[in-house]
């Protein structure tokens, strides 16, 4: 019995992803289409580009509850708008520096290129974030054991 009241009390892992509507979202249609076992924590949500991706929705995202995010693109020279993944990787990079300070630790945010060609490869990318975050537990700062106010007030 007291196996099931803790199942219940434990909440579901929650992880966002952004994923390019040319690349890496066909990538997670192939390995669907291939029926590759994946997590099942992972929110997809199709954005165009991963160059239209502000940090801010990341950062949002980890702030009003989830546990990790996922951004996944084309790779570098294969963007289907040219150069959104270079846009996309330097504001990444900087953000992934810059989370600890805010009081999330840097893990619980990947970012990745896929191609619609690589089902296997997203699977194995999923897999391996999806354990990552499990490894790390929920997100301290919905529980307050992290002040997220003074990040919060920057927004």
């Amino acid at each position: 019995m007291s196996s099931k009241s803790d199942a219940k009390q434990e909440r579901e892992i929650k992880i966002v992803g952004f994923l390019c509507n040319w690349c890496s979202y066909g990538g997670a249609d192939t390995a669907g289409v291939c029926r590759f076992r994946q997590p099942t924590d992972l929110r997809i949500i199709r954005i165009p580009c991963t160059g239209r991706i502000d940090p801010l929705m990341i950062v949002k995202s980890l702030i009003q509850g989830a546990d990790g995010v996922l951004v996944s693109g084309c790779h570098p020279n294969d963007c289907h708008y040219a150069v959104g993944n270079f846009y996309a990787r330097r504001r990444m990079e900087v953000l992934k520096r810059f989370l600890p300070y805010m009081g999330f630790q840097s893990e619980r945010f990947r970012y990745i290129w896929v191609s619609a060609s690589e089902g296997q490869i997203w699977q194995q990318v999923v897999t391996d974030f999806s354990e990552t975050i499990h490894r790390l537990g929920p997100n301290p700062g919905l529980h307050k054991t992290v002040d997220s106010a003074p990040a919060v007030s920057w927004f």
